[in-house]
């Protein structure tokens, strides 16, 4: 019932059809996540009390999207029928686009998405993500649907943590989140989320912009975006150049906490990867990418990432997205609790976390079974029925974040 009030249900299955409800565990476990950031951001600074359905949903509030099945409610991925499952592909960039023939073999010219159905079903699902990703284009194959176990199985599967933490400076016991300082270099929806909670908890962010390249997100949702950075410092750095390289090593030296979300190949090329720079005592890092610190070169937005990680909507045996873009913010809630949990034992660590991780953990959600569910169309929407308890909840549209644009952006008052 609370998957179909959160507005993740409304953004789950075909367009003409029903809502779909088989990702209910995920959100069941999205609550018990949220539960423990409020616990130990509260020991650590100031606790964080979120709403998980405007927190993961709040962007397709303020787009006016909906659900549309196997493409997805942004519209830039698409999951494709191979000949052996399906493969989810995304093509955002206009360099994702120009791939699609040097992928498939083909000459240039047919319209990207046409050509790539159209060869799909003479390929794997891991053959078709193999190939786009030797040219850069995120794609992975969804896993099978997951076998439901029956009564008389009583183990429930295992959730495992998805970051893995490795030690790069000595632990503080005095460490904090209350006014300490984290430097943001990420962009786009995970990184800034997680700094954006961190901040709730009392942390001073500053996020850090190429001169050259600024977060595509200013453009691409201004009103998520807005949100994300709600009292955040701005620092512009020029990282061509020998000064901006420098400010933004001064930047990191003086940082408590570091949020980075791009290839580890990226600040390595400027000398400052986690392994070249000195670290003080309790400083956390946290690494969060794609598919892992492993998999340096593999790419992965929101959608293609939560479908690598089996987290999507089932309609019968054939899979829908799910949500928005869903492994982005549930990412960027779990990057916040690993932070916090660092914090809590000294910091001095390096998080590793991987967007695919964190969607195959919730599509790993146990699911308790209350009996039979029914969806059923009611009005211009759906009413989601259990008929064990005879409750009945309608499906929600998701949500807009009701705390939104309260506080101004404001340029950075840090000089390096």
């Amino acid at each position: 019932m609370n998957w179909a009030a959160s507005g993740g249900m409304a953004l789950t299955g075909h367009r003409d059809g029903m809502p779909v409800s088989s990702p209910a565990p995920a959100y069941q476990l999205l609550g018990a996540v949220t539960r423990t950031l409020s616990r130990v951001t509260g020991e650590v600074g100031a606790e964080v009390v979120i709403d998980p359905a405007a927190t993961v949903f709040g962007r397709a509030g303020w787009s006016g999207r909906t659900r549309d099945g196997r493409t997805s409610v942004g519209g830039a991925s698409r999951m494709l029928r191979t000949a052996d499952g399906w493969c989810a592909v995304t093509l955002s960039r206009p360099d994702d686009i120009d791939a699609v023939p040097a992928i498939l073999g083909i000459a240039p010219g047919s319209d990207a998405w046409t050509s790539l159905a159209t060869a799909a079903c003479r390929w794997s699902a891991q053959a078709l993500a193999s190939q786009a990703r030797l040219l850069g284009v995120p794609a992975a194959a969804v896993p099978s649907r997951p076998r439901i176990a029956t009564p008389s199985q009583t183990t429930l599967p295992r959730i495992g943590l998805p970051w893995s933490t490795s030690r790069i400076a000595p632990a503080d016991p005095a460490a904090t989140l209350r006014d300490c300082l984290v430097v943001d270099l990420s962009s786009l929806w995970a990184g800034p989320l997680c700094a954006r909670l961190l901040g709730l908890a009392g942390a001073r962010i500053v996020k850090v912009e190429s001169s050259h390249r600024p977060d595509a997100g200013r453009t691409g949702s201004p009103e998520l975006f807005q949100w994300l950075h709600d009292g955040h410092e701005f620092h512009t750095v020029d990282f061509r150049s020998a000064t901006g390289r420098a400010q933004l090593a001064d930047l990191i030296a003086v940082a408590d906490i570091v949020i980075e979300a791009s290839r580890p190949r990226a600040l390595a090329q400027l000398g400052l990867a986690p392994e070249q720079v000195a670290h003080r005592p309790g400083r956390v890092w946290l690494s969060l990418t794609g598919y892992g610190r492993t998999n340096p070169m593999r790419v992965a937005f929101g959608d293609d990432a939560a479908a690598a990680g089996g987290l999507v909507g089932w309609c019968g045996d054939e899979p829908v997205f799910c949500g928005d873009a869903i492994a982005d913010p549930l990412s960027g809630i779990i990057a916040a609790l690993a932070v916090a949990t660092a914090v809590r034992t000294g910091g001095g660590v390096l998080i590793d976390l991987s967007m695919r991780a964190t969607a195959a953990t919730f599509a790993a959600a146990p699911d308790v079974d209350h009996g039979p569910h029914r969806v059923v169309p009611h009005g211009d929407g759906w009413i989601l029925e259990c008929t064990s308890f005879e409750l009945a909840q309608a499906v929600l549209p998701p949500p807009i974040p009701a705390d939104s644009l309260r506080y101004p952006l404001r340029a950075s008052g840090i000089r390096c």
